[in-house]
């Protein structure tokens, strides 16, 4: 489930991101954090693509499918997912918390730049 909040941006809960990605194959998640803040720990599966170069690497992103955009608390991510929006991506959700919640929920992070 996700739901809006200020700013206009969608936000997902990281319980509903699980359960997303168990359902849809492959779920586009795009980690807007620094490449040493990513390799300390990020949700498996996701893409980094840091903040500062996001408007530079629009091209490496599915724009028609949906895309779910994390960083370490959230705040990054929303801004990401207000430039993604703008951009012309049609579904795309900030993960509330980000990989914070992720971690501190009791899921696990992958290690490393992979």
């Amino acid at each position: 489930m996700s739901f809006w909040f200020g700013g206009g941006v969608a936000e997902i809960s990281v319980t509903d991101l699980e359960e997303v990605r168990g359902r849809e194959a492959p779920v586009q998640l795009v980690d807007v954090r620094e490449p040493d803040e990513f390799g300390a720990g990020h949700v498996a599966g996701a893409v980094l693509v840091p903040l500062g170069s996001l408007h530079l690497r629009l091209h490496e992103l599915d724009r028609d499918r949906p895309t779910y955009v994390i960083c370490q608390t959230g705040s990054r991510s929303a801004v990401a997912t207000r430039m993604l929006v703008q951009a012309g991506f049609r579904d795309v959700r900030n993960v509330a918390g980000g990989t914070l919640a992720w971690w501190t929920s009791g899921r696990p992070l992958a290690r490393g730049h992979e």
